[in-house]
């Protein structure tokens, strides 16, 4: 239960905590310093005691005088040696331990308050008795003649009141010491919870731990990627949708970007190399959004968004809008047919009618059979018939190369599609500004391996670009509003890769650039001894003059 006097802020209950923690660790320190003081200043004062009985012991004159029991002369010289030396009394006894000398006349001839058997036994003694003048340090010794007899005892004592007076001047500096520190201690602590207090921004502690588990909801909640970099570009965290759109390894935490990245586009813009908004990159055969952040500590938050079934959607959409304008001009171009087929008729020239009519019907379907014969996957002769229709529409005749013959055996047909439709994409933007350009496309199969090549008309690419053409975002090509630019071939580049074949870009029998793509296991290695015939290519209208498909 949580005391409701408690503070709450962070800085506040550090200031607290740690003033409570000073104040006692200095009042354990100075009491365990004065422990051992106070029994060194009660050893100090026993062993004082000793040296001054000692010296009263060497004193003839007393020795004698005990020995005949001269309690004047005793008392005379031992409170002469009490005077001198400061000590509170100075005891001289006889044989039968009766007292010879006192600091207090009327005791003399009584006996003394504690044993004198060891002091007249021969030995010297140390002690903090308790006798009639209160708690003192004593030290007593035997009292000897010259001849060494042993005719009493010497007990001198220090008065605990002069002990506590030397420990009281001792304290006044510990205190002294102990205030320092105590102030010391406060003032950074003080410090301290002030600079707690602005990197906290002075919100309360529970705050922090529902902060903490929000962040932890909202990291690996949202759908969008999220890395945080620290100031020498190490991963610091990452949710789960960042590692799932980067492929990172289970133990990514603490490790440079570049160890758990391969180099490329991606790892420079994650790694600020790149600078940018809304930056494309490409991990496999994902396209991602990029956005980076820096820190005040000098770190980095990057967001990763997923674009790639919005690329392959707007690819459509592109598709799509192309198809519809091939669509308008063809209705112009159908209602163009039908005045003529009318003015024959109207001439009565039957036979020029029929012969116009056949023509027409059947040109373009004899060049969509021809695709469907030569390449007999349903996917891909869809997608050159569709492609074929775009590139008409546009002034491009699109060639399926008589050579060509893929069966229907294909292992990954979205990713030959993929490949596919991106290298004729860019062969037919590079030949239709001008007109009247060709693109040829030729599909060989080898056993279970494909050959593609994409050939075609237009202007090819120098020797010296012949690699950056595959690099992330480059492109030669003005980028549309709605889409980057600079992403297909890259894309197509880590698929061909990662599956463990290759693709080379050269001058075509065309004269523009040629794409030529090996795919190994890219077909199955037993297809049907007997294939089907492929069902007819659906495929849109489009002008027989503008398509040929050889």
């Amino acid at each position: 239960m949580k005391h409701p006097h408690w503070p709450r802020r962070v800085f506040a209950q550090l200031l607290l905590s740690q003033t409570v923690v000073t104040v006692g660790v200095t009042v354990l320190t100075a009491g365990l310093f004065l422990a051992p003081v106070s029994a060194e200043l009660d050893h100090d004062a026993m062993q004082r005691a000793l040296s001054i009985a000692q010296a009263t012991a060497g004193d003839e004159t007393i020795a004698r005088a005990a020995e005949v029991r001269d309690a004047a002369t005793a008392q005379r010289n031992a409170e002469q040696i009490r005077t001198a030396t400061g000590a509170s009394f100075v005891v001289v006894t006889d044989l039968d331990g009766i007292r010879l000398s006192h600091t207090d006349p009327g005791r003399i001839g009584q006996r003394v308050s504690t044993d004198p058997e060891p002091a007249l036994a021969g030995r010297s003694v140390t002690a903090i008795q308790e006798g009639t003048l209160g708690r003192t340090a004593r030290g007593k010794v035997p009292l000897r003649v010259a001849d060494g007899r042993i005719v009493g005892e010497v007990s001198v004592g220090i008065s605990d009141d002069s002990i506590r007076r030397r420990l009281l001047k001792m304290l006044t500096g510990i205190l002294l010491c102990a205030g320092a520190g105590l102030t010391a201690g406060t003032v950074a602590t003080l410090a301290l919870a002030r600079r707690l207090k602005r990197r906290t921004h002075n919100i309360a502690l529970a705050d922090i731990s529902a902060l903490l588990v929000e962040r932890e909801a909202m990291l690996h909640g949202i759908r969008e990627g999220m890395v945080a970099l620290d100031e020498r570009g190490r991963i610091r965290l990452a949710n789960d949708e960042a590692g799932r759109l980067l492929g990172l390894p289970e133990e990514f935490a603490g490790r440079p970007i570049d160890e758990v990245l391969p180099p490329g586009r991606l790892a420079d813009v994650l790694a600020g190399r790149i600078t940018g908004a809304d930056l494309p990159a490409v991990r496999d055969d994902r396209v991602l959004v990029v956005n980076r952040m820096a820190t005040a500590e000098g770190g980095a938050v990057v967001t990763l968004r997923d674009r790639t079934e919005l690329e392959s959607l707007v690819r459509e959409l592109d598709t799509t809008r192309s198809l519809t304008e091939a669509l308008r001009a063809q209705d112009h171009e159908h209602a163009n047919r039908m005045h003529t087929l009318l003015g024959l008729l109207e001439l009565g020239r039957h036979d020029q009618a029929v012969a116009f009519i056949s023509e027409q019907s059947g040109s373009h379907a004899a060049a969509v059979a021809r695709i469907g014969e030569r390449v007999r996957d349903p996917h891909v002769a869809a997608l050159l018939a569709g492609k074929a229709a775009v590139a008409a529409e546009r002034g491009v005749r699109l060639a399926v190369a008589p050579a060509a013959h893929l069966p229907d055996a294909v292992v990954d047909t979205r990713a030959l599609v993929t490949v596919l439709g991106n290298l004729i994409d860019n062969a037919v933007d590079a030949v239709a500004p001008g007109g009247g350009g060709q693109v040829a496309v030729t599909l060989v199969a080898a056993g279970s391996t494909l050959l593609a090549e994409v050939a075609d008309s237009g202007p090819g690419v120098p020797a010296a670009l012949s690699e950056r053409v595959f690099e992330e975002g480059w492109t030669s090509k003005d980028a549309p509003a709605h889409r980057p630019r600079g992403l297909g071939l890259a894309m197509v580049r880590r698929l061909v890769e990662r599956t463990g074949g290759r693709i080379v870009l050269d001058t075509g029998p065309l004269g523009g650039a040629r794409f030529t793509v090996e795919l190994p296991e890219a077909l199955h290695d037993d297809p049907p001894a007997a294939v089907a015939p492929a069902p007819p290519v659906p495929a849109p209208p489009v002008p027989a003059p503008l398509v040929e498909a050889r």
